[in-house]
């Protein structure tokens, strides 16, 4: 490589260079002692300074969004990407702003540093077509992930449940590694294009679909998806708000497309057929299975939940099994689809961890009792909540509801004969299994009255415009689709 090619490389991924850097300032600054004396001071600074550098990654993004691909397909550039990486730094700002925690460890500096380089993994996944990239990337984020977890010194079962998520997690990559290493073996490449052009003439070998297998065992685990589910529970409960957040939004949506994106480039002409009493080998058939597997079990669980987050953890498995559904579909209707859906779900659910966050501060408890009586407490929670359930329920004239009839269409076109109709028959069938539970959350809100001893719920200025936001995108969305692919060329 000449010193132009080095140059060009560095500023291809120069977001993700300036994220990491933030977090070695941030270390830095908290190490000194110049972020403040307090960890309220402290905590405040250092959110402050880490939207500052996720907001200075996405001007730089934008600043050279044209450039050629990496070597080796390492980064690959375009307009998908740059979507991709805009949506994901706004999901980890929101996080932030939108779900406030100022009090739940004394380790400021190592938290927001371990923010930032979990984005960073993030921004890895959904831009790279190189197995090895991949490999780091999922690795470097879900590392970061599995430490923010155990940070909340607040709550007794942080260090269990990040136990239990470090544990499967390092299962998950090891059984990854073992396949994407198999894979390399099998046809001698690592990019996913040449991986593509040799796949026929290893697809009748047993280790092969002992590789695709063991690989999409790995990536189930990132998106929470049955078998690979035990975590997300404990994890959405115990672990910080800023963390339950980024992991249901942001993580969920890189895990999707980097799975997209090896399937559909990587492993296509493995696909083979999933239609209704006649399936042929390939990766097709094990997405539908686990589709359904996680959209029956996520619905069914999520019904017998009394705490609410466990309940959006359980809801979240059924989401992800929607969004498998989805990515089922063509290559030239899943990216829009899955994008859409996986965006606008991930702005509800930061909305609905930001009314958590409100009620937790002002000593409510996890279960739906905090809830009784909320409009009377605070119409303005009370408005926005219901925004963000029914867009999870997926009801007009929100965002849910298109982000659900797009992936539902895009399953339907796979093949042009509509082979995979009943497991989009099923989708829908759980999904009206959904508006209980969703309704459930709405119920003692809408309805009940408050105890007599409860007086109003008071929302800060910072958590009133994002939670206002959240609510407004999500109608504006729900309005016209269109809007969130205007202004990238995608």
């Amino acid at each position: 490589m000449t010193p132009l090619d080095y140059i060009e490389l560095v500023r291809s991924f120069a977001a993700e260079l300036v994220l990491a850097v933030a977090a070695g300032v941030i270390l830095f600054l908290d190490l000194r002692g110049w972020l403040g004396k307090t960890v309220t001071e402290r905590a405040a600074r250092g959110t402050g300074l880490t939207i500052l550098g996720l907001s200075l990654g996405l001007a730089i993004r934008f600043m050279f969004p044209q450039l050629a691909d990496a070597p080796e397909q390492a980064f690959v550039l375009g307009p998908t990407t740059l979507w991709l990486q805009t949506a994901l730094l706004l999901l980890a700002a929101l996080s932030l702003v939108a779900v406030p925690a100022n009090d739940f460890t004394e380790h400021v500096g190592e938290f927001y540093a371990l923010f930032l380089l979990a984005t960073v993994g993030l921004l890895l996944m959904v831009g790279t077509e190189n197995l090895l990239v991949l490999f780091v990337a999922l690795e470097l984020s879900s590392l970061s992930l599995y430490a923010m977890t155990a940070l909340h010194q607040r709550r007794p079962t942080a260090t269990e449940a990040a136990l239990k998520y470090f544990l499967l997690g390092g299962t998950a990559a090891a059984l990854a590694l073992f396949g994407m290493s198999l894979l390399y073996g099998l046809t001698g490449a690592v990019r996913f294009a040449p991986l593509a052009a040799r796949v026929s003439t290893v697809s009748g070998d047993p280790l092969f679909w002992l590789a695709v297998l063991l690989t999409l065992a790995g990536f189930g685990f990132k998106t929470a998806v049955v078998p690979f589910h035990a975590w997300a529970p404990d994890v959405y409960q115990s672990a910080p708000g800023p963390v339950a957040a980024l992991v249901a939004s942001g993580s969920k949506l890189a895990g999707f497309f980097a799975l997209y994106r090896l399937l559909e480039v990587g492993l296509a002409p493995a696909g083979g057929r999933a239609a209704w009493l006649d399936f042929q080998p390939g990766w097709l058939p094990v997405i539908s299975m686990l589709a359904l597997a996680s959209m029956l079990l996520g619905n069914l669980a999520a019904l017998a939940q009394t705490s609410l987050r466990r309940l959006m953890a359980w809801s979240a498995i059924a989401q992800a099994g929607y969004a498998l559904v989805g990515l089922t579909g063509p290559s030239t209707d899943t990216p829009r689809a899955l994008g859409y859906f996986a965006f606008t779900y991930g702005l509800a659910v930061i909305g609905v961890f930001g009314v958590l966050a409100v009620l937790d501060a002002a000593g409510e408890s996890d279960g739906f009792e905090s809830l009784h009586g909320l409009w009377r407490r605070s119409p303005l929670l009370t408005v926005c909540l219901s925004v963000f359930v029914l867009s999870l329920a997926g009801l007009p004239p929100f965002a849910g509801f298109f982000g659900k009839l797009f992936l539902f269409i895009a399953a339907a076109k796979r093949g042009g004969d509509l082979q995979l109709l009943w497991l989009v028959i099923a989708a829908l069938g759980l999904s009206v299994v959904s508006l209980y539970y969703y309704l459930r959350i709405l119920k003692p809100a809408l309805i009940e009255e408050p105890p007599p001893a409860a007086g109003p719920i008071v929302v800060s200025v910072p958590s009133a415009c994002s939670l206002v936001g959240l609510a407004v995108s999500l109608f504006l969305l729900g309005c016209a689709p269109a809007w969130l692919f205007t202004g990238v060329g995608w």
